[in-house]
């Protein structure tokens, strides 16, 4: 047997645990050491459990480390010591849920100031959920006492960690009747009242997405656990809040009330979506209360749709990237835009600055923009056309070189009229195209209709690749193979069959054949099978016959005299097709 010889392995931290001044921080540097705590040494769970350990501990997941440490090992102890505070211990639950000094150190983190560290916030998360789950009735009472505990976590609620932590509270309490009671303490401390208040104009995008998905949450999971209890529980006083009218309309009121912003219109129609829909036919319907508070915003929602919200600035990894108005006015101003086509026809086989060229109109022509206010780039800052010089007339009009030559910059001008077009028919200033077009002199406006209906069409023709040819193919001989008349008939195939049969038979009489010299008696049958042998043979040369000249006729009508080597030409080719007599 294997342990007869007892080959099992020792861990290495039972040979620290013989020393006495062995400390912590060289236990967490084995690599088993949450091995062996889930595997329940008893050595190690007894030192963990001192006070100095379980302090120590505490402090790892809540103290943020030196920024002079290595990146790599910065967090290496802080997640040690998480997964051991976690890793479902009764010694160690009993001692952290017991002793009200460390519930202290742990609820002393909410007490720092904003941003918490992810990290660590979602370590804390953890452990404070893990402690919900275990030690309920010890960890509620704590939390109850602190009259601040819910406007701590909602500080803290850009983390996502602190939505979790709402979660737990609400969905991992058990039994039944202490969890109605932590409900009734959540809706005594207002809780949905202050998540709504979050979604707001005036906060951070980050805390208003998180407090609106830990209401669509609310809702989600407190529905599932009423459609599970018996009938006799007492209702869920958070959902009861949240389907309130009374509710409803405070979160409308926040939503449409002062500047509309996206972010919270976003986030805010999220939780009516939740508050409206309907997992299963019949399981549940939805509260008329909903209805009666939605009805009387309805022209707010359809009045979204005529004049959306303006779109904040986007932070990006170079930059805020967010339109300058004035940046565009001063540009107008100084005419750049007849700057850059002077040097787009003066520089005719510049392509890069071609390419640029066509870049800046068309973020001009494409740049959406309220009717009231004009375009930066299509006008100068006395409200004249900033497209109104000669040289801008020529990007309509002007597609020829004289003498015939092409430009080098007539593939960027053939793209730049077919965007005007393009806008002209159908795009956000498709008025303004029109008015300026409109205002060309009448000889100029004339040329550029001729040149859209006539040279553009007929160019943008040829440029265009035809992905499938619809001519025909033809040979090298010019004839449509596909078209031969081959006939349908079996009579070709059943000589060509004849035909192999030939070949395999002389092969196989010439391999497999008898001499008479192996024999010393004459046998009639040999001679018998000897004659049906020839007969057949002759019969098969016959169709041979026929087949080799139906093949020849065939041939002919491939032959090309043009090209140098006929790949149909006759050939001579020898079979045997004699079969040796085996009777002498």
């Amino acid at each position: 047997m294997f342990w007869k010889f007892d080959l099992h392995t020792t861990s290495h931290i039972d040979q620290l645990l013989d020393r006495e001044d062995v400390t912590l921080r060289e236990l967490m540097e084995e690599d088993d050491v949450l091995q062996e705590c889930k595997a329940q040494n008893r050595r190690l769970l007894l030192f963990l459990s001192q006070d100095h350990c379980m302090q120590e501990l505490v402090s790892l997941i809540t103290t943020e480390p030196p920024a002079d440490l290595e990146e790599r090992s910065r967090f290496k102890f802080p997640n040690i010591a998480c997964e051991l505070l976690t890793s479902d211990v009764s010694i160690i639950n009993d001692k952290l849920g017991g002793d009200e000094s460390l519930l202290e150190m742990l609820y002393h983190f909410l007490e720092q100031d904003p941003p918490l560290n992810p990290l660590l916030a979602s370590f804390f998360s953890k452990t404070i959920g893990n402690l919900i789950a275990r030690k309920t009735e010890q960890v509620i009472s704590f939390l109850r006492k602190k009259e601040g505990f819910i406007g701590l976590v909602l500080k803290h609620i850009d983390a996502s960690a602190m939505m979790d932590l709402l979660l737990r509270l609400i969905s991992c309490v058990e039994p039944a009747p202490l969890r109605q009671e932590v409900l009734n303490w959540l809706n005594e401390e207002k809780l949905i009242q202050r998540l709504t208040e979050l979604i707001h104009t005036g906060k951070d995008e980050e805390r208003q997405s998180n407090a609106s998905q830990t209401l669509c949450d609310i809702i989600r999971l407190s529905r599932d656990q009423a459609n599970q209890m018996q009938e006799n529980v007492e209702a869920d006083p958070l959902l009861a809040v949240l389907e309130s009218q009374e509710s409803v309309a405070g979160l409308l009121k926040t939503m449409f009330e002062g500047e509309r912003s996206e972010a919270s219109i976003v986030n805010g129609t999220q939780v009516l979506l939740t508050l409206l829909e309907t997992r299963r036919s019949g399981s549940y319907t939805v509260n008329s209360s909903i209805l009666n508070a939605i009805e009387p915003h309805l022209k707010d929602f359809q009045q979204l749709l005529l004049d959306p919200p303006k779109k904040s600035a986007i932070l990006t990894t170079v930059g805020v990237l967010e339109d300058a108005p004035s940046i565009c006015q001063e540009l107008c101003k100084l005419a750049t835009m007849d700057l850059l086509l002077d040097l787009f026809f003066k520089y005719t086989w510049n392509n890069f600055l071609h390419f640029q060229v066509e870049l800046c109109v068309a973020s001009i022509l494409n740049q959406p923009s309220p009717e009231e206010r004009p375009i930066p780039g299509l006008q100068n800052h006395d409200g004249k056309p900033a497209v109104s010089s000669p040289e801008a007339s020529c990007v309509l009009v002007n597609f020829r070189a004289e003498g015939g030559t092409r430009r080098g910059n007539m593939g960027h001008l053939t793209r730049i009229a077919n965007m005007v077009v393009q806008n002209l028919e159908k795009g956000p200033v498709q008025a303004q195209i029109a008015d300026l077009i409109k205002e060309l002199p009448e000889d100029c406006r004339g040329r550029w209709e001729s040149f859209v209906d006539e040279t553009l069409r007929e160019t943008n023709r040829r440029n265009t690749v035809e992905l499938v040819s619809t001519h025909n193919m033809h040979s090298s001989s010019e004839d449509d193979d596909m078209e031969s008349p081959f006939p349908n008939d079996l009579s070709l195939q059943q000589a060509f069959s004849d035909y192999q049969i030939q070949q395999m038979t002389a092969n196989f009489v010439d391999q497999f054949g008898f001499n008479d010299e192996e024999f010393s008696e004459h046998d009639e049958n040999i001679n018998e099978n000897g004659h049906f042998t020839l007969k057949f043979c002759t019969c098969v040369q016959a169709n041979v016959a026929a087949f080799e000249a139906c093949c020849k006729e065939r041939i002919r009508q491939f032959d090309d005299a043009e090209e140098e080597e006929d790949i149909w030409e006759e050939k001579e080719i020898n079979y045997a097709t004699q079969v040796k007599s085996r009777t002498r």
